[in-house]
């Protein structure tokens, strides 16, 4: 069972940069990872994704200033926030599932395991 701790977010200004992390911990083979977040009074949206062959999708929201990134030798995972928009706030989550993340529209699948999240705040 795989395990994930997802961190890094906080207060932050428009325009400024913020990484998350999400460290996994068991048998993480196959699987892929992916960012959602869930902004106040709105539906959970995935963010983006790394595919098990590193390839990448990005909402289109975030295209252009979201990065995420796999180090698979500390079993993490990073998304790099850059340019940060109010509209960027919401609690971000890490999630991982054995075997592909998405359908070929682009659809995420249910996920295998959650993070507990964490906050980013973006002001104006």
């Amino acid at each position: 069972e795989v395990e994930l701790v997802d961190f890094g977010g906080g207060w932050v200004q428009a325009g400024e940069s913020l990484r998350l992390s999400c460290s996994a911990s068991g048998f993480t083979r196959g699987y892929e990872f992916a960012w959602f977040r869930q902004a106040p009074g709105k539906e959970r949206e995935g963010v983006s994704c790394i595919k098990s062959d590193g390839d990448v999708q990005y909402a289109d929201s975030v295209w252009g200033r979201f990065v995420i990134s796999k180090d698979s030798a500390k079993n993490t995972v990073y998304l790099q926030m850059n340019n940060v928009k109010p509209e960027d706030t919401a609690i971000y989550y890490c999630a991982a599932l054995a075997g592909p993340s998405t359908n070929s529209d682009g659809e995420y699948y249910g996920m295998d395991a959650w993070g507990k999240g964490t906050l980013v705040a973006v002001s104006a």
